[in-house]
């Protein structure tokens, strides 16, 4: 007989009904994101043509992305070899992508700059443990309120109220009092500076209500020690709240970079009418456009999102690298590092 202090007993495994449970979202994950993802990178080594009605890709390498980004084209020589060199077709697109990338980050870094100093101010303010700012959810719901309405109406709002016409409300205004109309949707500089105005107003409250978040989330005691101590509300702020806020500071960052590199609704929507705005055309608008066009080519709208996704993966890194704290430097290369320097002296 086996004593019952020798008996194995058995434990029960719960882990499988784990994995079965968040089966679902990986399955989901799987056929909307990993696929898709796959498929961008397959369809830009083709090219679509639309010649028998439907469209037919064929492989041609790499082409794309020589088109997009050095404006170079296939074709052949004298002698019948293929050469690659710049094209009238090849140079249109290659200078259209970079056109398009510079309005994205002008469009980007026109709506972060002041919606990042915004949100600083007003979530500083809220916090401030001093002031006791009443209503506070009274303005959290407002701020955050235009963040909720969709992106087409909010468009629609502005272009009938910056119309390009004398009839719009502001022109209509301007002309009353003795001035020419504007061009507030056509004109390069005003389009560019409303749409940064939109992008601004329509996310600062969602940013502002992560920093709060952010820095409600700061020990108290510091505040209260650096008080004592006579420090001034300006030094707490850059002092104690700027550096405990690096890790929200961080994630509203690459946020806002993807966002702003996939901006799309705003800039394809403040036109007028269906004619597209050279100066506020972003990448996003470039993919689209030759993806639904009457002859769509795929390839350069895959090319594209794949320089597009390279370009965010790349400076998403940056922003990891840069923000990083030296406390999280493993410590085995911190050990070895210290003995090479030991070592060294000696």
């Amino acid at each position: 007989m086996v004593s019952g202090s020798g008996r194995k007993i058995r434990s029960i495994s719960y882990a499988k009904y784990g994995y079965l449970f968040i089966l679902p979202f990986f399955i989901v994950y799987a056929f909307f994101q990993v696929y898709p993802l796959f498929n961008t990178f397959y369809l830009s080594t083709q090219k679509s043509t639309t010649d028998t009605g439907s469209v037919v890709l064929e492989s041609v390498g790499l082409d794309n992305f020589r088109a997009i980004l050095f404006g170079e084209g296939k074709t052949t020589d004298d002698a019948g070899n293929v050469i690659y060199k710049e094209t009238r077709q090849a140079k249109a697109v290659q200078s259209d992508f970079y056109r398009v990338m510079g309005n994205t980050l002008i469009l980007w870094f026109g709506n972060f700059i002041p919606q990042i100093i915004i949100s600083l101010l007003l979530a500083a303010w809220f916090t401030d443990a001093y002031l006791k700012v009443k209503g506070k959810g009274f303005f959290k719901i407002v701020m955050y309120m235009p963040n909720i309405i969709t992106a087409a109406s909010v468009a629609a709002l502005f272009v009938m109220l910056f119309s390009d016409s004398q009839f719009g409300a502001i022109n209509s205004m301007l002309v009353k009092a003795g001035h020419e109309t504007v061009p507030f949707v056509s004109g390069k500089t005003q389009s560019r500076v409303l749409i940064m105005i939109i992008q601004t107003w329509m996310w600062f409250g969602n940013t502002t209500i992560m920093l709060m978040s952010g820095i409600m989330g700061i020990n108290p005691s510091l505040f209260e020690a650096a008080n004592i101590d006579g420090a001034t509300p300006r030094q707490q702020f850059f002092q104690i709240t700027i550096p405990l806020l690096k890790p929200i500071m961080l994630y509203t960052m690459v946020t806002s970079m993807i966002g702003g590199l996939q901006m799309f609704d705003i800039p394809y929507l403040y036109n007028v009418g269906t004619t597209q705005n050279k100066f506020t055309e972003t990448i996003a608008v470039f993919i689209y456009n030759h993806f639904h066009n009457i002859k769509p080519n795929y390839g350069y709208s895959a090319s594209a999102s794949v320089v597009l996704f390279i370009i965010t993966a790349i400076l998403g890194s940056i922003c990891f690298a840069v923000n990083r704290d030296k406390d999280t430097t493993p410590k085995s290369k911190r050990g070895s590092k210290a003995l090479k320097n030991k070592l060294g002296g000696l």
